[in-house]
């Protein structure tokens, strides 16, 4: 089963771990916008991220950011 088949559905937090063109991997993390058979797309902190599904090497839903610390 493809990675992006176990996505939850969109408006979730996930993390998608993909390859670049130069071969390296990096994540992508934050809410599931929209997942098909062809592209996942991932709004985070870098904005929005349209990947390939053939790129994906895993992707799974994690739980929502921890609270900021107060300071003292």
């Amino acid at each position: 089963m493809s990675p992006a088949r176990r996505l939850p559905a969109p408006g979730r937090r996930v993390v998608v771990r993909y390859l670049l063109p130069t071969g390296q991997a990096t994540d992508a993390l934050g809410t599931l916008m929209s997942a098909d058979a062809e592209t996942v797309v991932v709004d985070g902190k870098r904005g929005v991220e349209t990947i390939a599904v053939s790129d994906i090497i895993a992707a799974k839903e994690v739980p929502p950011p921890p609270k900021p610390r107060s300071r003292r």
